[in-house]
């Protein structure tokens, strides 16, 4: 198989060993830039001079603690610096000036300037998400009078170049196709390895690998919205937090309205835009400013995208994950107990939980061990988050799922949208070369998709009914599978 994956996917593998190697550990980098240097320093056998990395890492790496010392070298020292960093844009609406942000560093945009000449070589790269990644160069500009009566008397840190994180174009009518040359099986494994994890340590229990990669249909399907309840040390914040860079994770802490979905203040939108997610990690431990404010704004947007504070209207494609731990006696009764009366009381309401749309049994993930730290030639995390990112967009998995799934007469609209967008977010990770319902058969989406969908939708809807009366008793709908002949 490995010798396959060379020849499908050529540059966009790496060798990873985390299971040997201290070398990344120590330097607590997410996935998708460990990659990124691996597929920049690594040598065709997986070889890479660790001194070489870590010189370019001190260079172009900086953490929090050195941005004194670079505003130093830009400000006093009159130097043009370079340095991978996030970067945020803003355009203001009154002067038309172009500004941005350093979020990782606390540079706002007040700060900060992109003079015209600048964003016409650059605007492409920098307009297309809320935040981008990418190589960037700083210089100063000194106080004075430039034309601009906000920028009288102010001196700014401003974009001399940029390069974006990501060089090479995705190519996903390749990556579609050369999931033919895997069996499903192998392709489990093969998503497995791009996110870190060693198939062979799950001793063939495919119920386990499967429910660790359902943690990624909210990458690839816009606006699914899960609760996840699992044992310590199960790898949540690790896939949540450090394996992609279009997702956010907050863990613990106090969450607000004005965090979450807009800022009236600063008249700027929260978490749930410019990300494909957004985890609450380490739910039972987060407090809201204003339970109702916030249930009533999670409310309206898990069930249509569109969130509203004040006179703001503003719209996400991100899901809504919802992660906490849970007792072995609540795990043992395997989704047929009270599972959510740990969490805070926000979530202690049937409206707010129904517009949940599935539920990730946690407990049938393993404990994190060396055994499971992948090992070997795998997929490059950066890349293969790209590849889920832009299948976001992809719709054509939707209108395959309608034709395939038979939905019974009168069936609860919550529950068939729930149990159709999970079943997309399937196909996509597990088919992504599925064109059309017959290039897969009823047998295999059952069993990997719809199956696997009505089972998350079902215990959502069996803690429905232990909060709520009116619940109590009702099952999912019998979707079905159109046979082969039919489609």
């Amino acid at each position: 198989m490995i010798e396959r994956l060379k020849n499908c996917f050529d540059e966009m593998l790496v060798y990873k060993d985390l299971k040997k190697s201290n070398f990344f550990s120590a330097l607590s980098l997410p996935s998708f830039m460990r990659d990124w240097l691996l597929k920049r320093f690594e040598d065709e056998n997986g070889h890479f001079d660790s001194e070489e990395m870590l010189s370019f890492i001190r260079t172009y790496l900086p953490r929090k603690d050195d941005w004194i010392a670079i505003k130093n070298r830009i400000i006093i020292e009159n130097e043009r610096v370079r340095f991978l960093a996030k970067v945020a844009v803003d355009i203001d609406i009154k002067t038309g000036e172009v500004s941005f942000s350093l979020p990782d560093f606390g540079l706002s945009e007040k700060n900060t300037i992109i003079e015209d000449r600048i964003w016409d070589m650059y605007k492409d790269d920098l307009v297309n998400t809320k935040e981008t990644w990418g190589m960037i160069e700083l210089g100063y500009r000194p106080p004075g009078d430039y034309g601009s009566e906000t920028s009288k008397n102010k001196g700014k840190i401003k974009l001399m170049a940029f390069k974006n994180f990501c060089p090479y174009t995705i190519d996903l009518n390749h990556y579609k196709d050369v999931r033919m040359e895997f069996s499903t099986s192998e392709w489990i494994d093969i998503v497995l390895g791009a996110i870190d994890y060693n198939a062979e340590g799950y001793l063939g229990d495919e119920e386990k690998k499967l429910t660790m990669i359902t943690r990624l249909l909210p990458f690839i399907e816009k606006r699914l919205n899960l609760i996840e309840l699992a044992p310590k040390g199960t790898g949540k914040s690790y896939l949540f937090g450090r394996v992609s860079r279009f997702g956010w994770l907050s863990s613990g802490g106090v969450m607000s309205r004005a965090k979450m979905f807009y800022d009236q203040n600063k008249r700027r939108e929260g978490l749930i835009s410019g990300n494909d997610f957004v985890t609450l990690d380490e739910v039972q431990t987060i407090s809201f400013t204003d339970v109702d404010e916030m249930r009533a704004a999670l409310k309206g947007y898990l069930e249509s995208g569109i969130f509203t504070v004040g006179d703001y209207e503003g719209k996400s494609d991100a899901g809504v994950i919802l992660c906490g731990n849970i007792s072995k006696e609540t795990m043992d009764a395997d989704g047929y107990s009270n599972m959510f009366e740990e969490l805070p009381n926000i979530f202690h309401e049937s409206a707010l939980i129904e517009r949940f749309h599935g539920f990730i049994k946690g407990w049938n993930i393993p404990r994190m061990n060396d055994d499971l730290k992948v090992s070997g030639w795998a997929l490059n995390s950066e890349y293969f988050c790209s590849i889920m990112h832009e299948l976001r967009d992809d719709v054509s998995y939707r209108a395959i799922v309608d034709e395939l799934v038979e939905v019974p007469d009168a069936s609860d609209t919550r529950d068939t949208e729930a149990v159709k967008r999970i079943a997309t977010a399937y196909l996509k990770l597990l088919f992504p070369h599925v064109r059309e319902a017959s290039d897969i058969s009823a047998m295999e989406f059952r069993r990997y998709c719809l199956d696997r969908a009505r089972k998350m939708r079902d215990v959502i809807k069996y803690q429905l009914g232990i909060l709520d009366i009116e619940y109590r008793g009702k099952d999912i709908p019998l979707f079905s599978v159109r046979s082969d002949k039919d489609v």
